[in-house]
C-alpha cells in the first residue's frame, strides 16, 4: 500500500498555478505513483473557487485544465465527519483537511497554512505529519 497524503489548497495552487519548485518533490511522488493523494468534494470545490478567483488572473490559470489535473491525480473520498477533538483547527475552513487525513490515516498533510501547521506537534503522535513542502 502506498502512503496517503492530503494536500491543502495553498499547496495545490503552488503546484497547479504557480509551478513553485518547493512542491516539485511532492508533485513527482503523486504523479509518479509513490504516494496516494486523497481529497474530498469540499476540497475540490474550494480549489475550483480559488483557481477562478480574480486575484490569480495575472497567472492566467486554466481552470478546466487545472481541475482536470486535480481529477486525474486525487483519489476522492466522501467529505469526512469530524475527527478527534484533540485536533481542532482554529480556522474552521481548514478543519476538513485534518478530518480527512485522520479519517483515512494519511501519513502527511502538506500545507503552508499557519493554523494547520500549529497542529503538527499534536498530530505527530497520532501518526500524521503536518508539514510545509520543501525542495
Amino acid at each position: 500500500d502506498k502512503p496517503l497524503a492530503v494536500i491543502d489548497t495553498q499547496v495545490l495552487l503552488d503546484w497547479l498555478v504557480f509551478a513553485d519548485a518547493r512542491v516539485a518533490r511532492w508533485v513527482a511522488a503523486v504523479t509518479g505513483g509513490e504516494l496516494t493523494w486523497i481529497a474530498c468534494p469540499a476540497m475540490r470545490t474550494e480549489f475550483a473557487h480559488m483557481v477562478a478567483h480574480p486575484r490569480f488572473a495575472r497567472w492566467q490559470p486554466q481552470s478546466e485544465q487545472t481541475l482536470s489535473v486535480f481529477d486525474q491525480h486525487a483519489v476522492m473520498h466522501e467529505d469526512p465527519a469530524a475527527s478527534s477533538p484533540r485536533l481542532r483547527c482554529r480556522d474552521a475552513d481548514d478543519q476538513v483537511f485534518i478530518d480527512l487525513a485522520m479519517a483515512h490515516r494519511a501519513r502527511w498533510l502538506l500545507t503552508r497554512d499557519k493554523a494547520l501547521l500549529a497542529l503538527a506537534r499534536r498530530a505527530r503522535p497520532l501518526g500524521l505529519e503536518i508539514l510545509k513542502p520543501a525542495p
